[in-house]
């Protein structure tokens, strides 16, 4: 990798004025400030709060010890794990095109299914190719969805988290839908999985905020971490705009009188692989400036809480900490570059705006 040379007087680092009355209101004694490439690691909901949040980030950090791109990068990189292991998995083809991935070992399990899957794969030949296919029987979606659904109940704890949410399997964005999957095997499929993230955003006195949510420490996934304030998963029969509506509606109270005025402005994308799971995700991102006195309000129990913090400072957040779910960071960072905040005299900015697209976007 590249080495970064210190990034002078770039937006990130410097503390605003304006956002300092607002965080004044959070503040609690003074630490120390970690060496810069000392990075906090969350383990669970418990690790922090929101006043460990605020001060990380709101504590300057000189201009000499500036290495903010970098730090992006690694959050970046969070979710691009594993491309070594990518030989480990096989090609999942329904109707003869390419649907997802299937890691060799789980496909041991799938063996107890022959009448659901075809597989065109040797267990003791264990690097040679080959692929997994539904069977030839399976004719329609409808048919697909149901023998599928009852393949995930039996597998159990095989597939944790099961959230009763359909994703659709496509070969690529927008073609028709070849059957629905429950999203938490979404993974295990390798499927190509499609999410809308939206930056919600004040400007008050010409500077922005952000506003960031804290998830619910019930929540299955990422139980206290920070989130954006509207974010989740595309499934099945629901266009982009209108989950966008719902998921605000839902996650902040946000009226469709607002939300019909958020503004897509384009998609991140990951390859992740962990174990088993080989995570294929596209996420549709979308910007929208509240009014100035609008406070959020979750609806569906998923968000605990909700804070107003300066762009710049949220920034400071995602480089030095591991606070933040990690795909919300690739949303975030791109927000960055589109509002400024990351400019070409930034060493690595090419590096960095490449890698918010390491995923196929298809």
């Amino acid at each position: 990798m590249a080495s970064y040379l210190p990034v002078a007087s770039t937006p990130l680092l410097r503390f605003s004025s304006t956002a300092r009355p607002f965080l004044l209101r959070h503040r609690f004694p003074m630490r120390p400030l970690p060496s810069p490439r000392r990075h906090v690691s969350v383990v669970s909901a418990e690790s922090f709060g929101w006043d460990d949040v605020l001060w990380v980030a709101e504590e300057p950090r000189p201009d000499s010890s500036s290495d903010v791109l970098r730090g992006f990068l690694r959050r970046v990189r969070s979710c691009n794990r594993g491309s070594e292991f990518k030989s480990e998995f096989v090609p999942f083809l329904v109707e003869n095109k390419v649907v997802g991935y299937i890691h060799k070992g789980f496909i041991d399990h799938l063996r107890e299914f022959p009448d659901v899957f075809s597989i065109a794969f040797d267990k003791d030949a264990y690097n040679a190719g080959g692929h997994v296919m539904l069977h030839s029987s399976l004719r329609t979606p409808e048919e697909r969805t149901e023998v599928v659904g009852d393949v995930i109940k039996n597998l159990g704890e095989l597939i944790p988290g099961i959230r009763n949410e359909m994703y659709p399997v496509t070969s690529s964005f927008g073609m028709p839908t070849l059957f629905s999957l429950e999203r938490a095997a979404a993974p295990y499929f390798g499927i190509k999985a499609y999410g809308v993230h939206m930056n919600g955003y004040v400007d008050r006195n010409k500077e922005k905020f952000l506003w960031v949510g804290k998830r619910s420490d019930m929540k299955p996934t990422y139980p206290g971490m920070l989130d954006h304030l509207v974010a989740g998963g595309l499934p099945h029969g629901i266009s982009c705009q209108e989950n966008l509506v719902k998921e605000c509606e839902e996650e902040a109270g946000i009226p469709r009188n607002i939300s019909d005025r958020a503004i897509s402005v384009g998609a991140v994308s990951y390859m992740d692989i962990d174990g088993y799971r080989y995570k294929r995700d596209v996420l549709f991102c979308y910007d929208l400036e509240l009014p100035v006195d609008f406070n959020p309000k979750n609806e569906d129990g998923e968000v605990g809480s909700f804070r107003l913090i300066p762009v710049s400072h949220v920034a400071n957040i995602i480089e030095r900490t591991e606070f933040y779910k990690p795909n919300c960071t690739l949303v975030i960072i791109d927000f960055l570059f589109r509002h400024g905040y990351i400019t070409p005299d930034d060493y690595g900015y090419l590096e960095l705006l490449q890698s918010l697209r390491s995923g196929n976007c298809s």
